[in-house]
């Protein structure tokens, strides 16, 4: 059974606590939620103007202003009923049980009216918010490149056509080195229409026989690439017949020394 000085060092403090929170809650104008849409609390018209990025902000700031009105009200409810249970003498008692509340309970959660073996918070819910389920990093349930055989058009290819025309990262958030702006993106360096980067630039006809090389960017890459290993091809091995009137003996013999490749078309082992 509480002692009198007991219960009115109580009291108090919950008095203190309801003034406090009143005091927060009419400063910060309920967390700007008595205002009718998000825009009023940053002095915007409309969202037409601003990158997805600074509206994901707003959006977020907006959410936790939510969260933390929910808290501050259901924490001044709490306060009441138990500065109501002060008043019809009830307080200090197990609303489930009946049983004395412990002081050293009571002076740590004083908005308490449960014992702890009959507290309805004891129980931490594992629910998650259903946006999860979409939302998983990187692309949630609609990337597929994990599934075997899969080729199908998924989130990170749908990601990677709108992230060609601009995103809010920069080279440093993607941790290596870019050209331009237009490539900072994930695996930006993938190609688009075709697998190999030869495929790009190289016409042939339905059997394979050369017929014309586009000079593009991919062709000036790959042709620099080859001049520096001395290589006539990085995807096969070339016939002795064609290999010796277009690479010297020392790039021919540095050639012959990287580890052998089966024809074209196959994989190395």
């Amino acid at each position: 059974m509480l002692k009198n000085e007991q219960l009115a060092a109580l009291r108090s403090r919950l008095l203190e606590m309801k003034r406090e929170t009143e005091d927060r809650l009419k400063q910060n104008d309920h967390f700007g939620m008595i205002r009718s849409h998000a825009h009023d609390a940053v002095g915007e018209l409309a969202s037409y103007d601003n990158h997805p990025a600074d509206d994901a902000t707003e959006l977020y700031e907006r959410e936790k202003d939510l969260a933390l009105q929910e808290h501050a009200e259901r924490e001044l409810r709490e306060i009441e009923r138990a500065l109501g249970a002060i008043a019809d003498g009830t307080y200090g008692t197990c609303r489930i049980c009946g049983r004395p509340i412990p002081y050293e309970r009571l002076e740590a959660l004083p908005t308490t009216l449960y014992c702890r073996e009959h507290s309805p918070d004891q129980t931490v819910s594992q629910k998650r918010p259903l946006e999860e389920g979409v939302l998983m990093p990187p692309f949630g349930k609609f990337d597929f490149d994990d599934r075997d055989e899969s080729v199908a058009y998924d989130a990170e290819d749908a990601w990677q056509e709108v992230a060609r025309y601009g995103t809010s990262d920069t080279p440093s958030d993607l941790g290596k080195n870019v050209d331009f702006y237009g490539e900072v993106y994930a695996e930006s360096e993938e190609n688009v229409g075709y697998v190999e980067d030869l495929e790009n630039f190289a016409a042939v006809d339905l059997h394979g026989r050369h017929v014309r090389v586009y000079p593009t960017r991919e062709h000036e890459l790959l042709e620099n690439i080859l001049d520096d290993e001395g290589i006539m091809s990085n995807i096969g091995d070339l016939p002795a017949y064609e290999k010796d009137p277009y690479t010297s003996k020392d790039s021919y013999r540095r050639y012959d020394e990287r580890p052998s490749q089966q024809s074209f078309g196959e994989t190395t082992p």
